[in-house]
């Protein structure tokens, strides 16, 4: 892998975490409900911290198994193939059924985290990070005697720095938008400026997958 295709894969592990972060659907109205029930801005951190650890959870839930996948490494292309495909298949699903899962709703708002978690498995923002995950993996240029030895660590070691990474970018972004609605924009931009992202983030799924399909030969 050259520098730049590296440097453009890791580009779009921030890329992704701040859409992730200002897509309302990821959590951040959650974080200004709460700090306007307490009446206390501080109460936006312990709030933006607990989708944080729930959206860094679910991010290595997803890209923790695929990393044990690529010890094999004489089917890489169809791992990535196969994961590519089940992006496309997630986003598709969501293009179709609009629908967000009812049992989120049930969920209290002092567990944010298990919400933050779940919400990241149900709409795919973890598996939207499996393709460019795989894609930095690049196993193949490795010596056949130190693959079996070196790649669970590697490629363990690149998980976590991905979910750490693309996390941060998420609840950067995020958190500078609910402290901005907390500080200065008000209840007035959500109720104007709402933006529904439900089709985009489909779309946006679909375009991954396709490309982490491509990028499979």
């Amino acid at each position: 892998m050259d520098m730049t295709t590296a440097a453009g894969l890791w580009l779009a592990v921030i890329l992704s975490g701040l859409y992730h972060g200002l897509n309302p659907g990821m959590g951040w109205p959650l974080a200004v409900s709460s700090a306007l029930f307490e009446r206390r801005r501080s109460a936006l951190w312990p709030a933006l911290g607990a989708l944080s650890v729930g959206h860094f959870a679910a991010m290595l839930g997803i890209l923790l198994p695929f990393s044990m996948m690529t010890l094999l490494i004489d089917y890489q292309r169809e791992i990535r193939i196969g994961a590519g495909i089940i992006v496309i298949a997630m986003g598709l699903y969501l293009a179709v059924t609009r629908s967000h899962p009812r049992f989120l709703a049930r969920i209290p708002p002092h567990r944010l985290a298990v919400w933050s978690f779940l919400v990241a498995l149900a709409h795919g923002a973890a598996l939207m990070l499996v393709p460019i995950y795989l894609g930095l993996c690049a196993l193949d240029e490795l010596d056949a005697g130190h693959r079996a030895a070196s790649a669970l660590m590697a490629t363990t070691a690149l998980a976590l720095g991905v979910a750490v990474l693309h996390t941060i970018a998420m609840i950067g972004s995020g958190g500078a938008l609910a402290y901005a609605v907390h500080r200065w924009l008000g209840l007035q931009f959500l109720s104007r400026s709402w933006f529904d992202l439900e089709l985009v983030w489909a779309l946006s799924l679909v375009v991954v997958g396709v490309v982490g399909v491509w990028t499979a030969f």
